[in-house]
Protein backbone atom coordinates (compact mmCIF):
# COMPACT_ATOMS: atom_id res chain seq x y z
CA UNK A 1 0.00 0.00 0.00
CA UNK A 2 1.40 3.74 -1.04
CA UNK A 3 -1.96 5.13 -0.44
CA UNK A 4 -0.47 8.30 1.44
CA UNK A 5 2.89 8.89 -0.31
CA UNK A 6 0.58 8.28 -3.87
CA UNK A 7 -2.05 11.00 -2.39
CA UNK A 8 1.01 13.15 -1.41
CA UNK A 9 2.14 13.29 -4.92
CA UNK A 10 -1.03 13.59 -6.43
CA UNK A 11 -1.74 16.47 -4.41
CA UNK A 12 1.33 18.02 -5.67
CA UNK A 13 0.38 18.07 -9.40
CA UNK A 14 -2.83 19.47 -8.89
CA UNK A 15 -0.97 22.32 -7.19
CA UNK A 16 -2.48 21.61 -3.74
CA UNK A 17 -1.25 22.31 -0.74
CA UNK A 18 -0.51 20.55 2.18
CA UNK A 19 -0.94 21.14 5.76
CA UNK A 20 0.08 18.39 8.68
CA UNK A 21 -0.73 19.09 12.46
CA UNK A 22 2.13 17.68 14.49
CA UNK A 23 0.86 15.83 17.62
CA UNK A 24 3.71 15.22 20.64
CA UNK A 25 2.23 12.52 22.51
CA UNK A 26 3.97 13.93 25.56
CA UNK A 27 2.59 17.15 25.44
CA UNK A 28 -0.98 15.99 24.29
CA UNK A 29 -3.66 15.54 26.52
CA UNK A 30 -5.54 12.29 25.74
CA UNK A 31 -8.72 13.59 27.74
CA UNK A 32 -8.64 16.70 24.97
CA UNK A 33 -8.62 14.66 22.37
CA UNK A 34 -11.95 14.82 20.40
CA UNK A 35 -11.94 18.49 20.79
CA UNK A 36 -9.04 19.19 19.22
CA UNK A 37 -9.61 16.73 16.15
CA UNK A 38 -12.58 18.66 15.56
CA UNK A 39 -10.79 21.65 15.21
CA UNK A 40 -8.19 19.33 12.93
CA UNK A 41 -10.92 18.37 10.79
CA UNK A 42 -12.44 22.18 10.62
CA UNK A 43 -9.34 23.31 9.60
CA UNK A 44 -7.49 23.33 5.98
CA UNK A 45 -5.09 20.23 7.61
CA UNK A 46 -4.61 17.60 4.92
CA UNK A 47 -2.30 15.17 7.38
CA UNK A 48 -2.00 14.55 11.16
CA UNK A 49 1.90 13.91 12.04
CA UNK A 50 2.02 11.75 15.33
CA UNK A 51 5.44 11.41 17.48
CA UNK A 52 8.12 13.41 19.46
CA UNK A 53 11.73 13.07 20.69
CA UNK A 54 11.08 11.41 23.91
CA UNK A 55 7.87 9.74 24.29
CA UNK A 56 7.41 6.68 27.03
CA UNK A 57 6.63 3.60 25.46
CA UNK A 58 2.80 2.33 24.26
CA UNK A 59 1.93 6.47 24.58
CA UNK A 60 1.84 6.92 20.63
CA UNK A 61 -0.42 3.86 20.42
CA UNK A 62 -2.83 5.08 22.99
CA UNK A 63 -2.86 8.57 21.06
CA UNK A 64 -3.13 7.41 17.57
CA UNK A 65 -5.96 4.81 18.41
CA UNK A 66 -7.78 7.68 20.40
CA UNK A 67 -7.12 10.39 17.06
CA UNK A 68 -7.94 7.71 14.31
CA UNK A 69 -11.85 7.85 16.46
CA UNK A 70 -12.20 11.04 15.66
CA UNK A 71 -10.65 11.83 11.84
CA UNK A 72 -10.44 10.21 8.38
CA UNK A 73 -7.63 12.30 7.88
CA UNK A 74 -4.81 9.80 7.05
CA UNK A 75 -2.24 10.08 10.80
CA UNK A 76 1.47 9.43 9.72
CA UNK A 77 4.20 8.53 12.15
CA UNK A 78 7.16 10.97 12.63
CA UNK A 79 8.86 8.83 15.06
CA UNK A 80 11.55 9.97 17.61
CA UNK A 81 12.65 6.08 18.60
CA UNK A 82 11.61 2.45 17.77
CA UNK A 83 9.34 2.17 19.96
CA UNK A 84 6.68 4.87 18.68
CA UNK A 85 6.08 2.56 15.79
CA UNK A 86 2.31 1.25 16.32
CA UNK A 87 0.34 -0.61 13.97
CA UNK A 88 -3.03 1.70 14.77
CA UNK A 89 -1.42 4.24 12.13
CA UNK A 90 -1.55 4.46 8.87
CA UNK A 91 1.98 5.28 7.49
CA UNK A 92 5.54 6.11 9.06
CA UNK A 93 7.69 8.59 7.98
CA UNK A 94 10.81 6.21 8.04
CA UNK A 95 13.37 9.22 8.68
CA UNK A 96 16.86 9.32 8.23
CA UNK A 97 18.73 12.13 10.09
CA UNK A 98 20.69 12.94 7.08
CA UNK A 99 21.80 16.26 8.43
CA UNK A 100 24.09 14.28 11.49
CA UNK A 101 26.39 12.37 11.64
CA UNK A 102 25.13 9.48 14.33
CA UNK A 103 25.24 6.12 12.63
CA UNK A 104 21.91 5.26 14.68
CA UNK A 105 19.96 7.86 13.33
CA UNK A 106 21.21 7.46 9.84
CA UNK A 107 20.61 3.38 10.04
CA UNK A 108 20.69 1.97 13.77
CA UNK A 109 17.64 2.56 14.78
CA UNK A 110 15.86 1.95 11.20
CA UNK A 111 17.75 -1.73 11.68
CA UNK A 112 16.35 -2.08 15.10
CA UNK A 113 12.54 -0.97 13.30
CA UNK A 114 12.63 -3.62 11.26
CA UNK A 115 11.31 -6.27 13.89
CA UNK A 116 8.58 -4.66 14.53
CA UNK A 117 7.53 -3.32 10.95
CA UNK A 118 7.21 -6.68 10.33
CA UNK A 119 4.04 -7.02 12.40
CA UNK A 120 2.11 -4.10 11.25
CA UNK A 121 1.42 -2.78 7.63
CA UNK A 122 2.24 0.78 7.95
CA UNK A 123 3.33 2.51 4.93
CA UNK A 124 6.72 2.94 5.06
CA UNK A 125 8.11 5.94 3.18
CA UNK A 126 11.51 7.03 2.86
CA UNK A 127 11.99 10.66 4.06
CA UNK A 128 15.77 12.29 4.56
CA UNK A 129 15.42 14.66 7.75
CA UNK A 130 17.27 17.76 7.92
CA UNK A 131 18.06 19.61 11.38
CA UNK A 132 18.57 23.12 10.15
CA UNK A 133 19.91 25.93 13.66
CA UNK A 134 17.87 27.98 15.46
CA UNK A 135 17.97 30.07 18.60
CA UNK A 136 18.15 27.34 20.70
CA UNK A 137 18.85 24.01 21.42
CA UNK A 138 15.73 21.77 19.94
CA UNK A 139 14.96 18.31 21.74
CA UNK A 140 16.27 16.09 18.56
CA UNK A 141 19.47 17.84 18.79
CA UNK A 142 19.96 16.59 22.47
CA UNK A 143 18.84 12.94 21.50
CA UNK A 144 20.28 12.49 18.53
CA UNK A 145 23.61 13.82 19.60
CA UNK A 146 24.09 15.73 16.14
CA UNK A 147 24.52 18.99 15.18
CA UNK A 148 22.31 20.99 13.28
CA UNK A 149 23.10 22.34 9.86
CA UNK A 150 24.26 26.39 9.48
CA UNK A 151 21.72 28.92 7.65
CA UNK A 152 24.02 30.42 6.22
CA UNK A 153 25.84 27.77 5.02
CA UNK A 154 22.66 26.88 2.10
CA UNK A 155 24.94 25.18 -0.77
CA UNK A 156 25.95 22.47 1.62
CA UNK A 157 22.00 22.16 2.92
CA UNK A 158 20.97 21.89 -0.89
CA UNK A 159 24.13 19.46 -1.19
CA UNK A 160 22.45 17.17 1.54
CA UNK A 161 19.01 17.25 0.26
CA UNK A 162 20.27 16.11 -2.68
CA UNK A 163 22.35 13.66 -1.49
CA UNK A 164 19.28 12.38 0.17
CA UNK A 165 17.63 12.36 -2.86
CA UNK A 166 19.72 10.28 -4.59
CA UNK A 167 20.10 7.45 -1.81
CA UNK A 168 16.19 7.02 -2.78
CA UNK A 169 14.62 9.08 -0.50
CA UNK A 170 10.99 9.81 -1.20
CA UNK A 171 10.52 13.04 0.62
CA UNK A 172 12.57 15.39 2.17
CA UNK A 173 11.81 17.28 5.46
CA UNK A 174 13.59 20.39 6.62
CA UNK A 175 13.32 20.87 10.11
CA UNK A 176 14.12 24.37 12.43
CA UNK A 177 13.38 21.91 14.82
CA UNK A 178 10.49 21.65 17.51
CA UNK A 179 9.65 24.93 19.49
CA UNK A 180 12.45 26.94 17.04
CA UNK A 181 12.84 30.74 17.81
CA UNK A 182 12.75 31.14 13.93
CA UNK A 183 11.26 29.62 11.32
CA UNK A 184 13.10 28.52 7.70
CA UNK A 185 13.79 31.42 6.04
CA UNK A 186 12.61 32.27 1.98
CA UNK A 187 16.11 31.55 0.79
CA UNK A 188 16.40 28.81 2.62
CA UNK A 189 13.42 26.89 0.98
CA UNK A 190 13.73 28.39 -2.11
CA UNK A 191 17.03 26.96 -2.78
CA UNK A 192 16.18 23.47 -2.27
CA UNK A 193 13.28 24.08 -3.59
CA UNK A 194 15.03 24.32 -6.79
CA UNK A 195 17.08 21.34 -7.35
CA UNK A 196 14.88 18.77 -5.31
CA UNK A 197 12.51 16.52 -7.38
CA UNK A 198 10.98 14.94 -4.62
CA UNK A 199 8.20 16.76 -2.24
CA UNK A 200 9.33 19.06 0.22
CA UNK A 201 8.04 19.69 3.60
CA UNK A 202 9.12 22.34 6.00
CA UNK A 203 8.70 22.20 9.65
CA UNK A 204 9.86 24.17 13.31
CA UNK A 205 9.08 27.38 14.51
CA UNK A 206 5.73 28.47 12.41
CA UNK A 207 3.89 30.78 14.64
CA UNK A 208 2.09 33.17 12.36
CA UNK A 209 -0.13 32.58 9.19
CA UNK A 210 2.87 35.34 7.08
CA UNK A 211 5.26 32.41 7.93
CA UNK A 212 2.86 29.96 6.92
CA UNK A 213 2.30 31.44 3.61
CA UNK A 214 5.82 32.82 3.29
CA UNK A 215 6.77 28.87 3.51
CA UNK A 216 4.72 27.69 0.76
CA UNK A 217 5.36 30.87 -1.44
CA UNK A 218 8.82 29.75 -1.24
CA UNK A 219 8.34 25.62 -2.43
CA UNK A 220 7.42 23.66 0.37
CA UNK A 221 5.16 21.20 -0.68
CA UNK A 222 3.79 20.69 3.09
CA UNK A 223 4.37 22.85 5.68
CA UNK A 224 4.16 21.25 9.73
CA UNK A 225 2.77 23.06 12.55
CA UNK A 226 2.60 21.60 16.20
CA UNK A 227 3.99 23.99 18.98
CA UNK A 228 2.34 27.17 18.48
CA UNK A 229 -1.16 25.08 18.73
CA UNK A 230 0.61 23.56 21.78
CA UNK A 231 0.39 26.80 22.77
CA UNK A 232 -2.36 28.37 21.73
CA UNK A 233 -5.23 26.60 19.84
CA UNK A 234 -6.82 29.59 18.99
CA UNK A 235 -4.29 29.61 16.03
CA UNK A 236 -6.81 27.17 13.91
CA UNK A 237 -8.06 30.25 13.28
CA UNK A 238 -5.58 30.86 10.40
CA UNK A 239 -6.29 27.48 9.32
CA UNK A 240 -10.32 27.58 8.41
CA UNK A 241 -11.62 26.15 5.43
Amino acid sequence: MKEVYNNILEAILNNKKLLAILIDPDKFSVDNTASFIKKVNMSVATHIFVGGSTVEEHVTEIVVSEIKKHTYLPVVLFPGDVSQITKEADALLFLSLISGRNPEYLIGKHVEAVSKLKKTNLETIPTGYVLIENEKKTAIEEVSKTTPMSRTNIQKIVDTVIAGELLGMKLMYLEAGSGAKESLNQEIISSVKKELKIPLIVGGGIRSKSELENAYKSGADMVVVGTVLEEDESFFDNLQM
